[in-house]
């Protein structure tokens, strides 16, 4: 969910310049949100938060009448309800917003067959290849949008641009049900005055550093010389900056995804001050990322974990392995690892774990023994037994009875192949 409540919106005239253009960020508006008023039409209109309503739960979307409240995503939705008393909470349905993420996809792979998915509601696509079907990039953009309505029932905002970069600021200035073209010849003007925040990459830490180093805007990282740039954000992301300043982005539209990482998370009804319980929960997680790492015939080279506490502080703590891996005792074991490594001892509200920098099975360098062939062996006897008699029916023994009297996870949550 974006931090804009769609008060500044920008959008472009009819026949404006798209000239030097080929990509299109397309961005559904509000899109929890909109998916629950195409289902029940009475919301519409209404300030609505989608999240569970017994005020632990974290807000998963806003409807842009409760966003100028300050309703953000990740926000507590008793602070959202203090924000905006007059809210209605709906229970997100997310079954229901990957069906209508594909329906969205399928108009994008209808019109250019070079679309790439960023999440569940926003895709790149590459235009250049189907201008004589379709006509200009501009033309091509606002027909995205004419279907998408017309097909799917809710709206997008749309950016176009010579880059993958300015296309999605120009989108995110668009919103809600927008479009905003940047000529190729444009694009320096356009970048120069907007604030260091707007740019795709560029986190809270990171701009925080630059303005207080006085650079407010892409202008002014700009003009900095790079020496005070490396200084303020480190070489590499220093580097980067400049160059978008500049507008020089060379990414291309990438239609296969390379599978980043699969993450699991449970977040209790109730505070969990049980530090042996918690190790357990750690582990089961690390089985449940594992399964889906073998199903998918890949391996992780780090390990990453979170872990949220009752005032909503938030650590996250990772390790890169000595061999990669898809065994959940070795991912379970520097989870806990990782866990130890963090020093407060108050009550937790939510841990996951995390497999990260994957790559397929069996692709490491070969080496004399493994010390994990007797996890393989025991855990591929698992995957066979649960695929017989189901998931639910096999478990390790320390698991038995797991939340009795400490805590039950309420809102699991499956971070898949992202």
């Amino acid at each position: 969910m974006g931090r804009g409540d769609g008060r500044g919106r920008t959008v472009s005239p009819d026949g404006a310049d798209d000239s030097g253009t080929r990509i299109l960020h397309v961005d559904m508006d509000a899109f929890y949100a909109a998916v629950e008023i195409l289902d029940d039409p009475s919301l519409k209109g209404l300030p609505l938060i989608i999240g569970a309503p017994d005020g632990r739960s974290v807000v998963s979307s806003a409807s842009y009448e409760a966003r100028r409240y300050g309703v953000r995503a990740a926000m507590p939705v008793g602070q959202a309800m203090r924000l905006c008393p007059t809210a209605k909470i709906v229970m997100p349905h997310f079954d229901r917003y990957q069906a209508v993420s594909k329906q969205v996809m399928g108009v994008f792979e209808s019109i250019t067959p070079m679309v790439e998915p960023l999440s569940v509601d926003e895709a790149f696509l590459d235009v250049q290849g189907v201008r004589r079907l379709w006509g200009s990039p501009g033309q091509i953009a606002k027909l995205v949008r004419e279907r998408v309505q017309a097909e799917v029932g809710i709206t997008c905002s749309v950016g176009v641009a010579a880059t993958k970069h300015v296309a999605k600021m120009a989108s995110t200035f668009s919103k809600p049900d927008g479009l905003l073209i940047v000529a190729a010849a444009d694009t320096l003007d356009f970048l120069a005055p907007r604030s260091v925040r707007t740019m795709w990459g560029v986190g809270p830490k990171a701009s925080d550093a630059l303005e207080a180093r006085g650079i407010r805007t892409i202008g002014d990282i700009r003009d900095s010389p790079q020496e005070m740039l490396d200084r303020a954000v480190g070489p590499a992301l220093g580097a980067r900056i400049a160059q978008l300043s500049r507008g020089e982005d060379a990414r291309g539209v990438e239609t296969e995804r390379v599978e980043k990482s699969v993450g699991h998370e449970e977040t209790f009804d109730i505070d969990v001050t049980d530090r042996e319980f918690l190790r357990a929960e750690l582990l089961r997680l690390a089985d449940r990322v594992a399964g889906r790492l073998r199903r998918a015939e890949w391996e992780c080279a780090t390990v990453s974990i979170k872990i949220r506490f009752d005032d909503f502080t938030t650590f996250s703590r990772s390790q890169t392995l000595a061999e990669p891996t898809s065994v959940g005792q070795r991912i379970g074991e520097a989870a806990m690892t990782l866990y130890e490594s963090i020093d407060r001892r108050d009550p937790v509200r939510l841990v996951g774990v995390r497999a990260e920098k994957l790559r397929p099975a069996g692709s490491s360098a070969f080496t004399l023994w493994d010390d994990d062939e007797h996890w393989r062996k025991v855990e591929g006897a698992l995957d066979s037994a649960r695929a017989r008699f189901g998931s639910a029916t096999i478990s390790r023994a320390r698991h038995v009875g797991r939340g009795e009297g400490r805590g039950t996870a309420r809102h699991p949550k499956d971070h898949g192949l992202d």
